[in-house]
């Protein structure tokens, strides 16, 4: 660390002159020089390909219109909440283990945003401290106690002087810290020597919840994970609105029209009616799984699982009285997390009731959709609901609202601006009552796109399936059955 200090006209070797604007943001005569460059101070430098530049890029605001129905109200153009959707659909899942974090933030900013991220979800087994102070409050620190597993610093200095302060951090450092550097210059230069002295990420101030979430989860990321899909958890606002025929028609579009792998699992044991929608025997399914939830691999489920279409399983309810059905939390949360490995979405029908393991489930899926008719109980429910949600979910983009059964023939209905208004939540999708076509569905067995491929609750689902999927919708004709399809009724009937 003590050597001499050399002015050099290019101290990087990227061809950038040490006065450029590109790389100091005052004249180099202002700032202490480079210096001879440390190869790796902290011991954490990571094999990076040569040529190759890692940097996270800032997600822009979502393109397209998330009321392209008829029947959808218009919303206002929200960018800020464009952008969280965007960045949390880029998040992924992220797994922190159990690690002490320690934040060195500058500005106010940068230490909110570092707390908010502490609170989120993704970092509930991670230990994090907030200070404000930058490398020096760090060093002092360190002088006096171990340094964590993660550090991360924020310097607004010039490029120059920067390099020299992570130096003097570097010293007091124990081997194996991980170091995450906030600055102020988006500089590719300065970005290649911080990788190359060992820091493990480099971020541009101002800095947001999301983003500083998904470096952590990045760095302590393991490659030999299994794969892991997307939660959609479906609720209703009250028995009755539908949710589990909303659910299971989503979970159709997303596996027809998207062409992806996709899991129904129907958590109502007692009364769940995914079995009757896809027009299949009750099994067992998901009461077998939750019952022995420590045996689970991907062989079980697969024998646990009907599959209804090439694209689309299913982990039916039993569906009977049979027992009280008295399962623990931790099975469920497991069972969820087992699913997961299957496929790329997997769709959670949730009963429409209150328990610990419903409210873990609703507060750690990826995407949450409420469905609600307009009326005041729906109000009431959904707004305790939405507010649940958001409180436990400060970082995540508020529930998804579904409106079912609008204009119902002599039923007073809430106006829905007003239900919006009141939520919070303006309704991403409103299917109008259509007693005819799902009742048609419903006795069926069959789902809207195959029942009615051009009506408009079949453009509701796949307007719906393409927001929480962020894919494409592939309009392709929907499969058909060969002989036509045999009414449900008839085997309910022969019981």
């Amino acid at each position: 660390m003590n050597k001499a200090l050399q002015i050099s006209d290019d101290p990087f070797g990227d061809g950038f002159e040490a006065d450029d604007d590109l790389v100091f943001s005052a004249p180099h005569d202002q700032e202490p020089s480079l210096g001879e460059p440390v190869a790796d101070p902290f011991g954490t430098a990571p094999e990076r390909p040569s040529g190759t530049v890692e940097i996270l890029p800032v997600a822009g605001p979502a393109g397209g219109s998330d009321n392209a129905l008829q029947f959808t109200p218009p919303a206002t153009y929200n960018p800020v909440g464009d952008l969280l959707a965007d960045m949390q659909s880029q998040l992924g899942e992220v797994s922190v283990p159990r690690i002490s974090i320690h934040v060195f933030g500058e500005r106010q900013d940068t230490a909110e945003a570092a707390e908010k991220a502490a609170a989120d979800r993704r970092l509930s087994r991670a230990s994090t401290t907030v200070r404000l102070g930058g490398v020096a409050t760090a060093m002092e620190v360190y002088r006096h106690e171990p340094t964590p597993a993660l550090i991360i610093v924020e310097n607004h200095a010039p490029a120059a002087r920067l390099l020299v302060e992570l130096d003097q951090l570097a010293q007091v450092c124990d081997p194996g810290t991980k170091v995450v550097v906030v600055g102020a210059a988006n500089d590719i230069a300065l970005y290649r020597e911080l990788m190359r002295r060992g820091v493990s990420e480099y971020l541009v101030a101002p800095i947001q919840p999301l983003q500083l979430i998904g470096v952590i989860g990045s760095l302590y990321a393991d490659p030999a994970a299994p794969f892991v899909g997307k939660t959609i958890a479906f609720v209703g606002a009250r028995g009755g609105v539908g949710a589990s025929t909303i659910a299971h028609n989503t979970a159709y579009a997303v596996s027809e029209r998207m062409m992806s792998e996709t899991v129904v699992v129907d958590y109502d044991l007692a009364f769940g009616t995914a079995g009757l929608d896809f027009n299949q025997d009750t099994l067992q399914g998901v009461a077998e799984a939750l019952t022995q939830p420590d045996r689970l691999d991907q062989v079980l489920l697969d024998r646990m699982m009907v599959r209804c279409t090439d694209r689309l399983s299913l982990l039916p309810a039993p569906a009977t009285l049979d027992s009280d059905w008295d399962v623990s939390p931790e099975a469920y949360e497991e069972v969820t997390q087992q699913i997961r490995g299957t496929a790329p979405f997997v769709v959670l029908d949730l009963p429409h009731a209150w328990s610990s393991w419903v409210r873990r489930t609703l507060i750690t899926a990826d995407e949450v959709v409420i469905v609600a008719s307009p009326d005041l109980a729906s109000l009431r429910n959904g707004k305790n609901i939405v507010d649940l949600v958001r409180s436990a979910r400060p970082n995540d983009s508020p529930p998804r609202l579904v409106l079912n059964q609008v204009g119902l023939p002599g039923r007073p209905e809430i106006p829905i601006k007003d239900f919006a208004n009141a939520l919070g939540v303006a309704p991403c999708l409103v299917l109008p009552f259509d007693a005819k076509l799902f009742g048609a569905a419903a006795n069926n067995g069959q789902m809207i796109l195959e029942v009615g491929a051009k009506s408009k609750p079949a453009e509701g689902f796949n307007h719906l399936a393409q927001l929480l999927t962020g894919r494409e919708t592939l309009l392709l004709p929907p499969p058909s059955s060969s002989g036509g399809p045999k009414s449900i009724l008839s085997k309910i009937f022969k019981r």
